[in-house]
């Protein structure tokens, strides 16, 4: 159904999202008082305290798919999160739709490729592009290195903008995911992942990319939900 996060893979997401919320009841459960707390910033700030691998900007509204969103006054910003720029480094291309084109959400918006590799993204929301972003076809690089900021990517008009963004997570369920995907990292073989966290450290950036071709096709699955 067009607009829905569930459109293209509606019982994993579901999933996700219901794991989520229990995980997050359980931690306020076991957890000192205040241990797991979402901190009250402007939009746009960025969070180092959830993660000492990952960055989350407060604020914005994260797709499980690790893009996000985050609403201006005529539209929809769209970009990827701190994962996938530690993940694929410097990008050579970033493949982005053109004004006109209609993104859905679920599906796949954009795709990113480096060295030889290709890491397909899912837009988290539903509309008609706007706005592309130059700095990021001129210089893809701009993407990873300022993902929350100047790497944004484009701005969608959207077709339902309340359900859109209902649909995706945010605050304290934002942090808690950010952390599960950290965890879900480190779970990874050491076989898989050892070279890139030397001396048992946060993971290399460009981690991804020492990785063998069925890795790299694994991650793509298991965190940016693309078959």
């Amino acid at each position: 159904m067009p607009g829905d996060i569930f459109a293209t893979k509606g019982t994993e997401y579901l999933l996700v999202i219901a794991y989520l919320i229990l995980l997050i009841a359980l931690v306020r459960y076991i957890a000192p008082r205040g241990a797991v707390r979402v901190v009250a910033k402007p939009a746009g700030g960025v969070r180092r305290d959830v993660t000492p691998w990952f960055a989350l900007a407060d604020g914005y509204h994260y797709h499980p798919g690790h893009s996000w969103a985050v609403e201006e006054a005529d539209a929809v910003r769209v970009g990827l999160d701190d994962f996938t720029a530690q993940l694929v480094g410097k990008p050579d291309v970033v493949d982005l739709p053109r004004v006109g084109d209609v993104v859905r959400q679920g599906e796949r918006g954009w795709q990113i490729k480096t060295q030889g590799r290709m890491l397909a993204m899912v837009a988290p929301v539903e509309g008609e592009v706007v706005a592309v972003n130059p700095a990021v076809l001129s210089s893809p690089g701009v993407a990873t290195e300022d993902p929350y900021g100047a790497g944004w990517l484009f701005k969608v008009r959207p077709s339902r903008p309340r359900a859109s963004l209902k649909n995706l997570l945010s605050g304290e369920l934002a942090a808690a995911w950010l952390r599960q995907s950290a965890e879900r990292l480190r779970a990874m073989p050491a076989a898989e992942l050892g070279v890139l966290m030397p001396d048992g450290g946060a993971p290399v950036r460009g981690f991804g990319l020492v990785l063998g071709p069925a890795e790299w096709d694994a991650v793509g699955r298991e965190f940016f939900l693309m078959d």
